[in-house]
């Protein structure tokens, strides 16, 4: 179905290749999962499937890509909407409507579908994504994982021959990201659908491969085959493989089913032994920072409600965080999670309630005054990048915070060592991105960090770092509050989890007592070793490590 036959892309400007001699067939009715390193060429490799690369991107594309027989030199990306649909990392880049049903049935009317093939198949996949009672809501009111659910279902309901799907869970809460991907599967299955997806949260998706691709960039070749011969080696790999890694399973568990299976012998070993107190830092360098707290708590929120048009994203919360405190918000796509960071940032002004940082009410401040006090990494870092090169972005953060000039290329450099000054920030890698955000953020010194879905787009040592980072705030002082779908990220650095639904707290404790019994919230570790409270696969290598 889909053939790269010696294909070499180099972008215009690029000093060398992204990909280089490519070889891979993909077979009708397969999933396939591209696994590698942020920046690795993913991303390009997808792109290369509907001709985007190099029709739309630029550069020069050697070699042949066909998809069902068509030749994407000859077929630029209209005349292969009808075979391949495409699911971008940032969904609101694809939308072109203003409600959930109208994007769900546009791309059919760009086909001339009849109209009641088009009733027939927006009905299935509001079902089929659990989207029916968000059917006529605005799609600017959708959360991000919400949205993201819309983009994919907007390529479903054409029913393409091929689903090209890039980061398709990073913004879905674990219950909807396994709705998603037990829909991709039944199409797969029943209908022959071919699959091609990019994910770095491994630990969702792998199991339901038939095949993984690793890219490993810098223009070394491809590696294709199962996903235990390719994870066996993998730099990037899921916390379930890595547990099997130290324990020396043979051969690898590739799922929590498979691993529990094995774990009898591990929870044995592990027995009287307990996991080290407090998240772990990962060996990231520290950031230089001084943080002084002037109040028992930076951040506050008492009885407050916020309205967003007809809903009421925030009921009744009460929240209070404290100096050198790593806070995970998490719950399903809807919850109020960003609601309660845009509040905490004075971009929305409560219905109900009081909040104050610093001791004011962030809707009453300066702008300036309230960089000082709290800073708001979103969920699309580049929703803040506006200047021409990575020098600019810098000089503007330090003239922005009054901070002394270089101030900010210091925390980046700490952050992503060696990016080049005149590089666009257009053109980094999503974990570059958030690292040149990060030192935007922390150049005016903050002593209240808030992050949106901060893994999106990261691959695990990406993940690692940033986990580093969090913790070297924190030692420093400075309050972590991050909202986040990310297990695993939770686990490692929040000491403390704030579960929402429906716009109010339901569960508020120390991160192992909220997440350890959760079916939805538990990580990969946790689900293996449970009831044991064991949660991350660096506290369990640790352990074993005193035993004889």
């Amino acid at each position: 179905m889909i053939d790269f036959e010696q294909v070499t892309i180099t972008y215009a400007d690029a000093r060398t290749p992204t990909l280089v001699d490519v070889d891979l067939h993909v077979a009708e009715g397969e999933l396939c999962l591209v696994v590698g390193r942020t920046g690795s060429g993913k991303s390009t490799l997808l792109r290369a499937v509907n001709g985007l690369v190099p029709h739309f991107t630029g550069g020069t594309l050697a070699g042949r890509v066909t998809v069902d027989g068509r030749d994407t030199r000859t077929h630029p990306p209209r005349e292969l909407a009808d075979v391949v649909g495409v699911v971008g990392q940032d969904p609101r880049s694809g939308f072109v409507t203003d409600s959930v049903e109208q994007e769900l049935a546009y791309g059919m009317e760009s086909l001339g579908l009849p109209g009641d093939v088009m009733r027939r198949r927006v009905e299935e996949t509001l079902d089929l994504l659990g989207l029916h009672e968000l059917r006529a809501r605005p799609l600017e009111q959708l959360s991000g994982g919400q949205r993201q659910r819309v983009a994919i279902g907007s390529v479903l309901t054409t029913h393409p021959s091929v689903l090209v799907l890039d980061e398709p869970t990073s913004a879905l809460d674990p219950p909807a990201a396994e709705e998603v991907l037990a829909a991709l599967q039944r199409l797969v299955h029943d209908l022959g659908v071919t699959v091609l997806l990019a994910e770095h949260r491994l630990e969702r998706v792998v199991q339901y491969a038939d095949r993984v691709v690793s890219v490993p960039g810098d223009g070394r070749a491809l590696h294709a085959g199962s996903p235990e011969q390719i994870l066996r080696h993998s730099p990037v790999a899921p916390p379930v493989v890595e547990l099997g890694r130290i324990a020396r399973w043979d051969p690898l568990p590739l799922s929590v089913r498979d691993a529990r299976r094995r774990a009898p012998e591990l929870r044995e070993r592990l027995a009287g032994l307990h996991p080290s107190t407090g998240p772990s830092a990962n060996g990231a360098a520290p950031v230089d920072r001084v943080v002084t707290a002037t109040h028992t708590e930076v951040a506050a929120l008492e009885s407050v409600s916020v309205q967003l048009g007809s809903l009421l994203a925030l009921r009744d919360v009460d929240l209070a965080v404290r100096p050198g405190e790593v806070v995970a918000l998490m719950g399903r796509n809807g919850a109020g999670k960003s609601t309660l960071l845009h509040t905490l940032v004075g971009l929305r002004t409560p219905r109900a309630g009081t909040v104050h940082v610093g001791g004011q009410a962030p809707s009453t401040m300066a702008p300036g005054a309230l960089l000082r006090h709290v800073g708001l990494v979103p969920q699309e870092p580049a929703d803040l990048l506006y200047a021409a090169s990575v020098a600019a972005e810098c000089a503007a953060a330090d003239a922005d915070a009054g901070a002394e000039p270089g101030t900010c290329r210091t925390l980046l450099e700490r952050l992503v060592p060696g990016l080049d000054d005149d590089r666009p920030p257009r053109d980094l890698s999503e974990g570059q991105r958030l690292g040149l955000v990060l030192a935007i953020v922390l150049t005016a010194n903050p002593p209240l960090l808030l992050l949106d879905e901060p893994t999106r787009g990261l691959d695990y040592r990406a993940k690692e770092r940033l986990a580093g980072i969090v913790a070297s705030l924190a030692a420093e002082g400075t309050a972590v509050v991050l909202a986040t779908h990310d297990v695993e990220l939770a686990a490692e650095v929040a000491g403390r989890t704030v579960v929402l639904a429906d716009g109010e707290v339901v569960a508020d404790g120390p991160t192992q007592g909220v997440v350890v019994g959760s079916p939805a919230f538990a990580p990969q570790v946790a689900k293996v070793l449970a009831p044991s409270p064991w949660l991350t696969v660096g506290a369990v290598a640790e352990a074993l490590e005193v035993l004889p």
